[in-house]
């Protein structure tokens, strides 16, 4: 029987074969695979469902990573996927692996984080599974959330013309375990972090931006399409173009960049922008919206417009600050790469 390597799918690759013939059989199922939610209808309000697994030495590495900040990472990566259909979280099930290297001491420990997580976003802890591991921690968390049938807000809606929008700012996170993983091989015993406070907060203990939810619906904007940005900008914005059957200029100099982490790029002798475009765990938005909504995004804080939906024929570019056209790629996190 012929053998075909899992990396030459990729994660994304992999789960469109595996799923590619399902089709709901419940009625009460109303958007499957293909998501950052699944969608499905039991009454009045849709009901969203996400799951995201962490990975001991593949996601987080203990040397450098506490293990409250941890389990709040865990838990709001999650509530992101949610609010990235313009949805709100409700509940989650935590499931742990656990080796004996670990003490319940750790484990409450990294439960601390999670139930911080859930007090600051009013979320419920409602069940989950443990069981003992030999490959050291294994987190794997479901969310789920509601939405009003009106307000949800999937990949596939970008049209031509649509604004292309993101909050906060790029490639922090990435520069962040940049500066982790220098300090671990360098300096392990006494690392010096000084002056780049942000960029470890921005990996080690991200937010999701229910604030900009919120923003939206008071100006009375609904994106056309939206995703949370886990895996890089070119990545998710690739995904959100081919689901809409368009195509996207994005521009080099409106993409927002921090000083630290650009500060840091330049001493690493990274290219800031490469960072900002493949980088991932930012946990921002990126969303298009109506041409029309223009003045009314203008005020929102922290909110960037970054570019254009084009046609489908023009493909997916970032335009320089010369006025160069280069043709975006998906360089983002690959779980299944080589």
């Amino acid at each position: 029987m012929a053998r075909t390597e899992i990396s030459e799918y990729g994660e994304f690759g992999l789960i469109k074969h595996l799923t590619k013939d399902l089709k709901p059989v419940q009625p009460s199922t109303k958007k499957g695979v293909g998501d950052d939610c699944a969608v499905m209808d039991f009454g009045s309000k849709k009901v969203l469902m996400t799951t995201d697994m962490l990975l001991e030495g593949i996601h987080f590495n203990l040397e450098y990573v506490p293990l409250k900040h941890l389990g709040y990472k865990a838990a709001v990566v999650n509530f992101s996927d949610i609010y990235a259909m313009n949805g709100t979280p409700t509940q989650i099930t935590v499931s742990l692996g656990i080796s004996k290297r670990f003490s319940v001491e750790d484990i409450e420990a990294l439960y601390s984080g999670i139930r911080l997580a859930c007090e600051r976003y009013g979320v419920d802890l409602v069940g989950g599974d443990t069981c003992a591991s030999m490959t050291g921690l294994t987190i794997s968390i479901t969310c789920l959330g509601t939405a009003a049938a009106k307000d949800i807000v999937y990949r596939n809606g970008a049209k031509l013309n649509d604004l292309i929008c993101v909050s906060g700012n790029l490639g922090t996170a990435y520069m962040g375990l940049q500066l982790l993983e220098r300090e671990r091989l360098a300096n392990a015993a006494n690392p010096d972090f000084e002056g780049r406070e942000y960029l470890l907060e921005r990996q080690l203990k991200p937010e999701a931006r229910r604030d900009i939810l919120e923003a939206l619906r008071k100006a009375g904007v609904k994106p056309t399409a939206m995703m949370d940005i886990s895996d890089g900008l070119s990545s998710e914005l690739m995904h959100i173009c081919s689901q809409s059957g368009v195509g996207c200029c994005v521009y080099e100099d409106k993409l927002p960049i921090d000083f630290q982490a650009a500060a840091l790029a330049e001493e690493m002798n990274l290219n800031i922008v490469t960072c900002a475009l493949n980088g991932g765990e930012d946990y921002e938005l990126l969303f298009t919206c109506s041409l029309d909504d223009y003045e009314k995004l203008i005020p929102v804080e922290d909110l960037y417009i970054i570019g254009h939906i084009t046609k489908q024929e023009y493909g997916c570019n970032l335009i320089g600050r010369n006025g160069e056209e280069l043709a975006l790629k998906a360089q983002g996190w690959n779980a299944f790469k080589e």
